[in-house]
């Protein structure tokens, strides 16, 4: 190969393919060099005190190869240029320039695609299933294969040899055999992206995806939020006869997609979460970042979810903690009586022993006072004679409750009327009765008074 023929071809290939000239001189340069060596046939002694360098002429293509003496430490000491045979500038250098030419053209469409694709990542590209396994799935993405791991799989997906499949792009890796794209089909990130390419708004800015949260192949929520007003954020994400929605659902093959609205107000955000139950109220807690949500008998099912799913989600995608209550639970907590502090003991007043065997004197302990509820052991020891005939025991509960007569309701200290209902362990229901009842507001006390009354 003449030398004029070679810089042509090299110059050809630097306006074709985009690869420099200087790299392929270079790596020409090398590649001659080794060649050169091997030819000489050296002992393995002397090849490791001797070297080869080759230079090409940039300009015309002229070939020079200088031998090389070295050192113990592999550094050059003298030189001397030696003369080249008519076969290794012909038919050796044509060889050699034809597997460094490729090799390059290699190494450069690998460097190109790896630059390509190094700065998409975080989008959504389009492949076709060449491969499935349990372990992972290859993507053709055209110039390049991209890997799906078992870890980015959707655990109720399978897929068919051929069929397009969208994906996000998590990392680009440079490996020895060119870039290695893995991509996710779990990423959070690819339900804002789905939803971005479905919906004009969300791709122009005017409504925006606030939050996601996501259980791959059950069930999504997203938050969104209008930058324009008069733009409805859900509407727009849903699409007429949910439309937009659909698409997206379809491509996550069948994923259930919440959309709710945004709010910067804490208890109106998670009320939002936790659709399609219906809220009826929420206290926020901001030292505890605990929200509780109280949802009436009949929604309570709906807004914890199947195995808890719904106020799973919706604590993701608020950041809160959220504890759901029906209102009969809410308003069974809040009618139980709330523990009153205990009265400082008094010291114990000698008494004659016909004043302690016939009445209940008022220099009495606090226990004794107040019954079994105040967790004494003197309470038990109240004796029914204690007190004149016909008026009814001071307690509040406990073992003391069942010597109350069933037709005589029991008064705590302040004279509040006790209810009558039996609980199912035996005890008599600790809270006040309704005025003009002989029993609380519960619902299944309210029944026993109408049983009673019946």
């Amino acid at each position: 190969m003449k030398g004029e023929e070679l810089v042509q071809a090299l110059r050809e290939l630097e306006r074709e393919k985009g690869i420099s000239f200087e790299t392929i001189l270079r790596g020409l340069e090398e590649a001659l060099a080794s060649a050169y060596k091997s030819a000489m046939h050296l002992p393995e002694e002397e090849a490791e005190t001797e070297d080869v360098r080759v230079t090409l002429d940039p300009a015309t293509g002229e070939m020079r190869a200088f031998l090389q003496e070295l050192d113990e430490d592999g550094k050059v000491t003298s030189e001397k240029e030696v003369e080249l045979t008519a076969d290794f500038t012909g038919r050796i250098a044509a060889q050699t320039a034809k597997q460094v030419i490729l090799q390059k053209l290699r190494d450069a469409e690998r460097e190109i695609t790896y630059e390509e694709f190094a700065g998409r990542e975080g989008d959504v590209v389009t492949g076709i299933v060449q491969q499935d396994s349990h372990r992972y799935a290859i993507l053709d993405l055209g110039k390049v294969e991209a890997l799906l791991p078992f870890q980015e799989k959707t655990p109720s997906e399978s897929y068919r040899h051929g069929e397009r499949l969208k994906a996000y792009i998590v990392e680009v890796r440079r490996t020895s055999k060119g870039p290695q794209i893995v991509v996710s089909r779990t990423h959070p990130e690819l339900l804002k992206k789905l939803f971005a390419m479905e919906v004009p708004e969300i791709a122009e800015g005017m409504v925006e995806i606030k939050a996601v949260a996501r259980e791959p192949g059950h069930r999504s929520k997203i938050a969104v939020a209008s930058n324009e007003p008069g733009v409805d954020p859900v509407g727009a994400c849903v699409g007429a006869k949910g439309s937009r929605v659909r698409m997206v659902v379809n491509e996550l093959r069948g994923e259930k997609i919440d959309v709710v609205e945004w709010s910067d107000d804490p208890s109106r955000f998670v009320a939002k979460a936790l659709q399609p139950a219906s809220v009826k109220e929420v206290r926020i807690d901001q030292d505890t970042q605990t929200a509780l949500v109280i949802v009436p008998d009949y929604q309570l099912s709906l807004a914890i979810g199947k195995e808890g799913q719904n106020a799973r989600l919706a604590a993701r995608l608020t950041g809160w903690r959220i504890d759901i209550k029906s209102e009969s639970q809410a308003a069974e907590e809040a009618s139980a009586p709330r523990p009153r502090p205990s009265a400082p003991a008094e010291a114990p007043t000698p008494a004659s022993p016909e004043a302690s065997g016939s009445t209940l004197g008022a220099s009495a302990s606090p226990s004794a006072t107040r019954g079994v509820a105040s967790g004494e052991a003197s309470a038990p020891t109240v004796e029914a004679e204690a007190a004149p005939e016909g008026t009814p025991l001071v307690t509040e509960g406990g073992a003391d409750a069942s010597r109350v007569g069933a037709g005589e309701p029991s008064v705590d200290v302040e004279g509040e009327r006790r209810c009558r209902a039996v609980l199912a362990s035996g005890e008599r229901c600790s809270n006040p009765a309704k005025p003009g009842s002989d029993y609380c507001g519960i619902p299944a006390h309210q029944r026993q008074a109408q049983e009673a009354a019946g």
